[in-house]
Formats: structure tokens, sequence, C-alpha cells
């Protein structure tokens, strides 16, 4: 059984900046994957971010340069660093785990950009 808990989310200012986490139920590194997408309304779920299990980090390219994905084994937890928000940033976002050919996903965290 994989648990992902999402927090952080809520509303900031363009410009502004927010720190998602993501707790796991398991050690971080026994997944293959784990990830942040998002959703906008009306609009299909993208990924943003992702880190293997290596430690390899791949941005969708929007948010190349201002969004960093983490992670803390000891405290098995990924983050989600976003910087430089844009309006267009505004999304409910996703934890998700690639684990033994599954993918998990947590209950998501509103995140609202807006003046």
């Amino acid at each position: 059984q994989v648990q992902l808990v999402e927090s952080g989310g809520g509303l900031v200012q363009p410009g502004g900046s927010l720190a998602l986490s993501c707790a796991t139920s398991r050690t971080i590194v026994s997944f293959s994957r784990m990830g942040w997408y998002r959703q906008a309304p009306g609009k299909e779920r993208e990924l943003v971010a992702a880190i293997t299990f290596a430690g390899s980090t791949n941005y969708v390219d929007s948010v190349k340069g201002r969004f960093t994905i983490s992670r803390d084994n000891a405290k098995k937890t990924v983050y989600l660093q976003m910087s430089n928000l844009k309006v267009e940033d505004t999304a409910v976002y996703y934890c998700n785990a690639a684990f033994l050919g599954s993918d998990y996903w947590g209950q998501g965290t509103q995140v609202t950009v807006s003046s």
C-alpha cells in the first residue's frame, strides 16, 4: 500500500513563491520515479517535474528555471519549490509515485496565483 499526502498549496501573488510537500508511506528510493503533476480547469493533467530513484530530474519547459523538485529520503518526502509564480501556474497539484508498475496519487493541493 502506498500513501501520498500533499501539503503546502495556497494563494499567492504573481511573482511569489510556494513550496509543496508530498509525504510518502514508503522509502522514497523504493519508487522508480516520483513526480508532481498539475491540472487546471478544462485542461488535461500534465507532468510538471519528476525525480527518479537515481536522482535524475526533468521538468516541463514552462517551469524550467522556476520550479525545483527535491527529496529528503530520511523524511520520506518529496518537495516542489516554486518561484516566480505566474497566473498560468494556477492548478491542482498532485503528487505521483511509480511503484512496481503501478501509479499512485495523492489527493491534490490547490495552488492559485492571483493578484
